[in-house]
């Protein structure tokens, strides 16, 4: 392992340097579709390094944006003088980005999930305690109008006590790569793909009274993974309030919502738009929005800079992030006992 190229820091607009120097680890989709984009967007951070270990890839990265490249994320803290840290790398890879984050003070933006196990998210949060550092899980849809118009419109159909959300996509074989092992994943689609709705589930309701789940590793059966492919999970408050979650790595078309059932109307949730309806579907309002998930990201990696300065609360951070944890942990608690389980009891 070894650092590639210094390259000069880049500059805003302006001429002047933000105050946070940020580096990015793991150049996958994720980091180039949104984080780094971000970045770029961002007033309250400035792009300083890159970390991939892949050099090919690293190379390429760092010449595009014209910062400096590592191979080693070790080595990236020891040199760099860094403020925050966008981790954006394989779910297993995580932990040890985040500690050698925290033993150099740095602040980490955590690509979703928190970790790959509830046990390793308590030591995450303990070790974020330690260090005084903060940590701060990126879920976009908080950072988005169309998510956060959904208690408001909610707030019109009288008593709500029916949840249907769905969030599902195609991909031709589930068990390809990293994610398709346990092992590697801390599970499939539940703690991957599935975390953004059980944020939204948990933002919006809290967190459930018992889940009850159901998971599928045959959707193709010619091939062998154990992380799950789809799940259904049930969940329910002791409100009365209760309801179902799809989830599915192989069922498409890609879909996601979430539409909320009360004793005077309906909230329909889409991606990019949310309606209030009737009981019998009428539409009363409607809200829209072209996507623009940079811009989102953008918002995020700027109030996470506040959150760094004092400024705003850290609302998506390692205690809140303990109950997303907790309630995927009782989802695969409840599959191997065929029983429903309470993730407060877990939590």
């Amino acid at each position: 392992m070894r650092q590639l190229l210094q390259e000069h820091r880049p500059l805003t607009a302006s001429g002047a340097a933000p105050s946070l120097r940020a580096a990015v680890v793991g150049l996958g989709r994720q980091a180039t579709d949104d984080h780094i984009p971000g970045l770029l967007a961002s007033d309250g951070a400035v792009m300083a390094a890159v970390c991939d270990e892949n050099p090919d890839l690293l190379r390429e990265k760092r010449d595009q944006y014209r910062v400096t490249g590592y191979t080693d994320f070790r080595e990236m803290f020891a040199a760099e003088q860094l403020d925050l840290v966008v981790v954006t790398v394989p779910h297993h890879a995580g932990r040890a980005v985040i500690e050698a984050a925290a033993e150099h003070g740095v602040h980490v933006l955590k690509e979703k999930p928190f970790g790959t196990s509830l046990p390793e998210a308590r030591d995450l949060a303990a070790l974020c305690t330690a260090s005084g550092i903060q940590l701060m899980v990126t879920l976009q849809r908080r950072f988005n109008p169309i998510y956060t118009s959904f208690l408001q419109l909610a707030d019109q159909i009288g008593t709500p006590f029916v949840v249907d959300a769905q969030y599902t996509l195609h991909v031709e074989d589930p068990g390809a790569g990293w994610r398709g092992r346990a092992m590697s994943a801390g599970g499939g689609c539940i703690i991957d793909m599935g975390y953004h709705l059980i944020d939204m589930i948990l933002w919006y309701f809290g967190l459930p009274d018992r889940v009850l789940a159901d998971l599928s590793t045959t959707a193709r059966p010619d091939v062998s993974y154990d992380a799950e492919d789809t799940a259904l999970i049930h969940f329910g408050y002791d409100s009365g309030l209760y309801g179902s979650l799809l989830l599915s790595r192989f069922i498409g078309p890609k879909t996601e919502h979430i539409r909320l059932v009360g004793s005077k109307g309906i909230v329909h949730l889409e991606r990019g738009r949310i309606r209030r309806l009737t009981n019998d579907g009428e539409v009363i309002e409607s809200l829209a929005r072209e996507q623009s998930w940079p811009s989102a990201a953008t918002c995020q990696i700027d109030h996470f800079c506040r959150v760094i300065a004092g400024l705003r609360p850290n609302t998506s951070g390692p205690e809140q992030n303990l109950a997303h944890m907790s309630f995927i942990a009782a989802c695969y608690e409840s599959a191997r006992q065929r029983a429903y389980i309470s993730p407060r009891e877990l939590s």
